[in-house]
């Protein structure tokens, strides 16, 4: 019955390390989103109207 608690508590103890680890290297390691999208060109007058009104 000892080793069963043992092997309980040690598999519990490794899945709180284990999800911990994982939760600091989330901190630790943000994703970096540095592509910048060149604006595309309005095609129609419609395209155009609607940009000049995103831009003010």
């Amino acid at each position: 019955m000892k080793d069963f608690k043992l092997k309980l508590v040690l598999s519990i103890l490794s899945a709180i390390v284990f999800s911990f680890i994982f939760i600091l290297l989330a901190f630790a390691l943000p994703i970096k989103n540095e592509q910048t999208i060149a604006p595309m060109k309005p095609k129609g007058k419609l395209e155009q109207v609607s940009q000049s009104l995103k831009n003010k």
